[in-house]
């Protein structure tokens, strides 16, 4: 039991805070703590504040997950019911849309693309949920001085990706009113690719610039963490190819 409140650092002698109510057993994020309590308890209950975590992933991504993983939940929304919600909202619109990036590409360029590059076109939000881990490992490599366990580098990486989800619902939504396929290619594969690549280094900026890196330093490694992503990504890439070229 802990003797000082994680949230709010009151005084603590009993299971929960007397001050803001969050539990004394609250502690470090763990595989058991990540399995057996966010993604069991995030799947079967709502907590309140979702308009609070929503305002803090887009004004102060960074900070406020640091202060989730250090302790301070209480205000905060679970972050696998979120992603549930916005990926349950796109399954729902989906029969509205004008079809997914693959749809809109013209048939020469359908005709060149690897099954890899197919599925990735035709799951955008699938991918999405993919690449969790494969961000948590590149973060959990350049910002390895930080101490942070995996478990609590997918957590911060699963909180990462709420705002790409929402902004790739919100052009799904745009798809139901608008056609042009030539601006929605843009939309998809240049403004959000861009838009991710600047918020990804925004929040891992923000969130590690209370482990004491150099502000140099802070900023190489929360450039590097997705440039290692795209870079793997082009690999992968490049190797589908190749290997479509053979057959």
């Amino acid at each position: 039991m802990s003797s000082d409140c994680l949230n709010c650092a009151a005084p603590v002698t009993q299971n929960y805070c007397p001050h803001c109510g969050q539990k004394s057993s609250t502690h470090r994020y763990s595989i058991k703590h990540f399995i057996a309590h966010d993604f069991v308890h995030g799947i079967w209950h709502v907590d309140k504040g979702i308009l609070f975590t929503l305002k803090a992933l887009f004004t102060r991504p960074g900070h406020s997950v640091r202060e989730f993983i250090q302790g301070k939940r209480v205000p905060y929304f679970s972050f696998v019911t979120l992603i549930l919600l916005i990926l349950t909202a796109s399954t729902l619109i989906a029969p509205y849309t004008h079809g997914s990036m693959s749809d809109l590409m013209p048939q020469g360029s359908k005709a060149m693309m690897s099954e890899i590059e197919k599925f990735i076109s035709e799951h955008p939000k699938l991918i999405l949920i993919i690449t969790i881990p494969i961000y948590s490992f590149f973060s959990f490599i350049w910002f390895r001085k930080a101490r942070l366990n995996f478990s609590e580098h997918l957590v911060l990486n699963s909180n990462r990706i709420i705002v790409e989800l929402i902004i790739g619902l919100l052009i799904s939504i745009t798809t139901i009113f608008y056609t042009n396929s030539k601006m929605l290619l843009f939309l998809y594969f240049g403004a959000v690719t861009f838009l991710a690549f600047m918020y990804s280094i925004w929040f891992y900026y923000q969130f590690f610039s209370g482990f004491n890196y150099s502000k140099k330093g802070l900023l190489l490694r929360s450039v590097l963490v997705p440039l290692s992503y795209y870079f793997l990504s082009f690999l992968i890439g490049i190797i589908s190819a190749v290997i479509k070229m053979k057959h």
